[in-house]
């Protein structure tokens, strides 16, 4: 008796031990993921420039985003062109596009799905490269900013 009761009691607690593992694998929570590419990197004036976003959900290759837009620009150029991308195939939004104008230039796709948002930025080139942006960091400060140890600047 007491041996069957000890029996029941593993396979009881071995069932209980396999369906919290399998709730809590559902329970994981999911990213939004967003590989953006830009192929070729560098490219001469009116060649043909492809721009892929590959929209993941966890393992999940996302095929009906809420919205897929491109942004992109010239450095140093205050018009920035958006343009609404549609799904092309296994949760890529694709987009061919070429530019006249030399210079460096930045893509960011907006990608908005599963209630979530994310907007990866890749910086590619048009024939000669112009100065490129300045990319802005507001945690990082020159020492002359560093304050000193009554709290002001130095």
């Amino acid at each position: 008796m007491k041996k069957s009761l000890i029996l029941m009691s593993i396979l009881l607690l071995a069932i209980v031990s396999a369906c919290s593992n399998n709730e809590s694998a559902e329970d994981e929570p999911q990213f939004l993921d967003v590989q953006l590419s830009v192929n070729p990197n560098k490219a001469e004036p009116n060649e043909t420039i492809v721009f892929e976003a590959k929209v993941t959900y966890g393992d999940e290759e996302v095929t009906d985003a809420d919205e897929v837009k491109f942004e992109v620009w010239r450095a140093h150029d205050e018009d920035h062109e958006t343009i609404v991308v549609e799904h092309a195939e296994n949760g890529i939004y694709r987009l061919e596009k070429s530019f006249a104008e030399e210079g460096t230039y930045y893509m960011i796709s907006h990608v908005t799905a599963r209630s979530m948002h994310n907007m990866p930025k890749e910086e590619f080139v048009v024939g000669e490269p112009s100065e490129p942006e300045e990319e802005t960091n507001s945690t990082i400060m020159d020492e002359e900013e560093q304050p000193n140890d009554e709290g002001e600047n130095q």
